[in-house]
């Protein structure tokens, strides 16, 4: 279906809304949909030293190969 097709068959149920319910038809332009990014948090100077301990801890407890 084309665009002409859409806006003329549109047109025709609007017309029969009309007719037929003695309605009033307001149309209004379509609403671009909104970006969504994702929030990604940063890591505070604090997180990073956390995870620094981390994985010390994790290679003091890991095995260790001979």
């Amino acid at each position: 279906m084309t665009k002409d097709e859409l806006r003329a068959e549109l047109e025709r149920q609007e017309q029969r809304y009309k007719d037929v319910y003695g309605g009033e038809v307001t149309t209004y332009a379509a609403q671009p949909d909104p970006e969504r990014k994702p929030w990604r948090k940063r890591a505070s100077l604090l997180d990073q030293a956390f995870a620094v301990e981390l994985q010390k801890i994790e290679k003091e407890l890991s095995p260790q190969e001979p």
